[in-house]
């Protein structure tokens, strides 16, 4: 009994550095996630219910507040939540409190139902160091089974014409 109520915490593994320049080792980072998470909940409420951000928010913060108060050990935590490390989750979480802020700021569900749209064309030719995001030539089976498909149409009568069956008798 002794050796868990006293040996546990002093045989818990300590994290001596995150591998990520500039991101600190948090030691009480299971705290402070269920701190931020639970602010995160609080301040997400000033949303709309019925906007999908919020929507989102809730959900992946709900799931993560869960893992956190069900396990102790932060290596349980990142495997369970499988987005980082939890000094990363930390980060995370911080600057999903700060666009909470933002979006609520700007109300992009706050838009007139008589709100247009203006349409700007610009006809400036894309430079060259910009990628046109063309698609590649599709693969040969594609032709193959589009001409196939072709062909058995072409013996098949057309679908819209109309059988003798279905008109109108006068």
């Amino acid at each position: 009994m002794f050796l868990r109520v006293i040996g546990r915490p002093l045989l818990a593994k300590v994290k001596h550095t995150t591998g990520i320049v500039g991101l600190d080792v948090v030691p009480n980072a299971r705290e402070v996630l269920i701190e931020l998470y639970t602010k995160t909940l609080k301040e997400v409420q000033a949303i709309p219910e019925d906007e999908g951000y919020r929507k989102a928010v809730e959900h992946f913060t709900q799931f993560r507040l869960k893992v956190c108060q069900e396990l102790d050990d932060w290596e349980a935590i990142e495997k369970r939540i499988a987005s980082g490390q939890v000094e990363e989750l930390i980060e995370e979480a911080r600057d999903e409190l700060t666009l909470i802020g933002k979006m609520i700021e700007w109300a992009p569900w706050d838009i007139p139902d008589n709100y247009k749209c203006e349409l700007v064309e610009n006809h400036a030719p894309v430079p060259k160091h910009v990628p046109l995001h063309r698609p590649g030539p599709l693969p040969v089976q594609f032709y193959e089974t589009l001409k196939k498909l072709q062909d058995t149409s072409n013996r098949e009568p057309p679908l819209s014409a109309p059988s003798s069956e279905f008109q109108s008798k006068e």
